[in-house]
Order: C-alpha cells, then structure tokens, then sequence
C-alpha cells in the first residue's frame, strides 16, 4: 500500500461509521470518509461470523489485496472501513473485487 496506512484505533472507526458514507454489496459493506489527508487510511473488519479464524484471515487478506492493486485508482484523502459480510466466507476473489470496485465507485472515491 504505497499512500494507505491502517486504521488501527476504534475511535477512528466509529468516526468513519458515524461521519462518512456507505456502499451496501452482499458480500461487503464499505464505508468512506473524506478527510484532509494526502494519504488514504484502510481498515478490515472481519466478524466471527464470517468463520474460523483461518476463514476471517483469507477473507482479511483477500480484502487487502484487492485495495493494494487498485489504489493507484482511488482517490486520495479518503478512510475506508470494509467490512465483510457472511457471503464473503464463500466468495471468490473475482466477486470480491467486482463489489469493492462498484462500492469505491458509488461512493466517489474511484478516479
């Protein structure tokens, strides 16, 4: 991730849910908030109910990986917070990355 660094407080997850816009896909949920940064903020939310714990890390690094190979066509100044639903557990990556691109796009964070 060459501009993006992780959302690791809960207070700037809260902030992103209560502040910013959200994008509703059945696999995932992605919520934007524009900021003042010339760096984006990533942050995976991954539940119990998606899985096990190895289930919830290949949902998790799927969802990083999609971000890392698109992020030169996101918008700067943005956090992110993907949140991964139940479907996720059994999607394949192609799906995955369809939903988070048409997510970005609505949201207006795609260039």
């Amino acid at each position: 991730m060459r501009a993006t660094t992780s959302l690791k407080l809960d207070r700037d997850f809260r902030r992103v849910y209560r502040k910013g816009v959200s994008a509703v896909r059945p696999c995932l949920v992605v919520y934007a908030r524009r900021t003042n940064g010339r760096e984006n903020r990533l942050g995976i939310t991954v539940t119990a109910k998606v899985g096990k714990a190895h289930t919830r890390n290949l949902v998790r690094r799927r969802l990083r990986e999609i971000y890392r190979l698109h992020e030169d066509g996101i918008r700067k100044g943005y956090d992110f917070v993907v949140v991964a639903r139940t479907r996720a557990a059994s999607a394949e990556y192609r799906r995955l990355e369809k939903e988070f691109l048409s997510a970005s796009e609505e949201l207006g964070a795609a260039l």
